[in-house]
């Protein structure tokens, strides 16, 4: 393949290679918007899901990808996200998504589930040194930042989705430990997720379809 490219390559030969190259380039950069155009638009076969993905609007986008609770950072870092983004671009419009998945899931379950299954536990969250029996991050209250909390976050119009698969992974083994039945598990865990929180199919999914659809990937777990 080198001997191409040397000295004894015709000059015209050589450009006319560079300048095809080029238009090939040029045509290949069409393709990304063609791709993304089409995936704005794709139609998914659950009409409500893909409602709640139109939600994110407005010029800035960002979702928080949090496969874990990271001390609470995924209910934190959306606020901080909002705040200073609305500071800076005022009336431009910004929408934070927040993807809890994998052990992630935990900021999405209410102290009902908390108290009534080893959440804490299972999830290696601890109150002082023993596992938490209530969501700590559904409100946090102890830094100089008001609207903290996967609560707070929701109240303020912050799309929160919830991974099914760790749903169900993770309901099974809580159902083997106090020796449930799985699916009634699944129930009881789906009826305690804090309200406003989206059941997506999963977090991944999930947070690749939102940057299909222009937010920014933050990593926050």
């Amino acid at each position: 393949m080198l001997e191409k490219f040397t000295t004894s390559t015709p000059r015209r030969g050589f450009l006319g290679r560079i300048t095809a190259a080029a238009f090939g380039l040029g045509a290949a950069t069409l393709v990304p918007a063609q791709a993304h155009a089409a995936i704005s638009t794709s139609a998914g076969s659950d009409p409500e899901l893909e409602a709640w993905f139109a939600k994110l609007t407005g010029k800035h986008r960002a979702v928080f990808d949090a496969p874990e609770p990271n001390g609470g950072m995924p209910a934190v870092w959306p606020r901080v996200y909002l705040n200073t983004t609305e500071a800076s671009y005022p009336g431009q419009g910004v929408t934070a998504m927040v993807i809890l998945r994998h052990g992630g899931l935990a900021m999405a379950l209410g102290d009902t589930v908390w108290q009534k299954y080893p959440i804490g536990e299972m999830f290696g969250i601890n109150d002082g040194d023993k596992p938490a029996m209530a969501n700590p991050y559904a409100r946090i209250t102890n830094l100089p930042l008001p609207g903290l909390g996967i609560e707070e976050l929701l109240k303020s119009g912050v799309l929160v989705g919830a991974c099914d698969v760790a749903l169900t992974v993770y309901s099974s083994g809580a159902a083997k430990k106090v020796g449930a039945d799985a699916g009634a598990v699944r129930k009881d865990w789906v009826a305690g997720l804090l309200p406003g929180i989206r059941i997506v199919p999963s977090g991944v999914m999930a947070a690749a379809r939102a940057q299909e659809l222009g937010a920014s990937y933050i990593f926050a777990g």
